[in-house]
């Protein structure tokens, strides 16, 4: 059964509050990295895989997108989209990301922000973007980075008094299902490689143009100076590929 913790009523609550439910893109650490990432959207179509409140959707269009569809699983989430959303050329559809299966060639531009972690078959999906791309199509996406979801505790090591003193790694290269504490929840996610994400990218016949580990820039520190521990290990992997125009 797919996992739809977003339809929990406490998680949700909890999911609400959060700085970048509240404040939108702008308050997404990783959004500014995240857009350079983004082709130019005039005119495009646009597929929005886990698309939440619809922050994303509604950015592409405000960039010129000719239409977008985002998909989410919870219910909970499109309706606050729906709601947040005056646009007939955005449209929101209840749907796991694993059962996104579209028209070949029907989308310009797949975007996916902090979703793709929850799923368990990457190279399913990969398989999934590539056939609704068209040749040339943009994949863009950003997951929790695999120095983050090595170890379910996703957490620092402390000091007897509070100090963080290191981000502990280890079974990185034990891929899988991991349970983690999330929002005061119990949450499956996947830990795969950087390799494995480059990899499975590269065999579903996609090239890879831009990957970012989000170091925080002095910009960044100067406006949110808590992100100095971002420095101390990364928690976000961005990449950006192109389906390969021929086979």
């Amino acid at each position: 059964m797919k996992q739809n913790k977003y339809d929990d009523a406490g998680f949700f609550a909890n999911y609400s509050q959060m700085p970048r439910s509240t404040g939108g893109l702008e308050a997404a650490g990783e959004w500014e990295v995240f857009r350079t990432l983004l082709p130019d959207l005039a005119g495009q179509r646009v597929l929005d895989l886990g698309c939440g409140f619809g922050w994303h959707c509604r950015y592409a269009r405000e960039q010129g997108a000719a239409s977008v569809v985002g998909i989410d699983l919870s219910a909970n989430m499109l309706e606050r989209a729906r709601t947040m959303t005056d646009d007939p050329k955005i449209e929101y559809l209840q749907l796991a990301i694993e059962d996104a299966a579209f028209g070949a060639e029907q989308f310009d531009t797949v975007i996916s922000s902090l979703a793709i972690h929850y799923i368990e078959d990457f190279g399913s999906l990969c398989r999934q973007v590539r056939h609704c791309l068209k040749p040339g199509g943009a994949f863009v996406f950003s997951v929790e980075h695999p120095i983050f979801t090595a170890l379910a505790a996703q957490d620092w090591h402390y000091s007897p008094d509070g100090e963080k003193l290191h981000w502990p790694v280890d079974n990185y290269h034990l891929e899988g299902l991991r349970l983690a504490d999330f929002l005061e929840h119990e949450v499956a996610k996947y830990h795969r490689t950087t390799a494995t994400y480059l990899g499975t990218l590269l065999d579903s016949g996609f090239v890879l143009k831009q990957l970012s580990e989000l170091q925080p820039t002095p910009e960044m520190l100067e406006k949110n100076p808590a992100w100095q521990e971002e420095t101390r290990r990364p928690m976000f992997l961005l990449l950006s590929a192109v389906k390969q125009s021929t086979d």
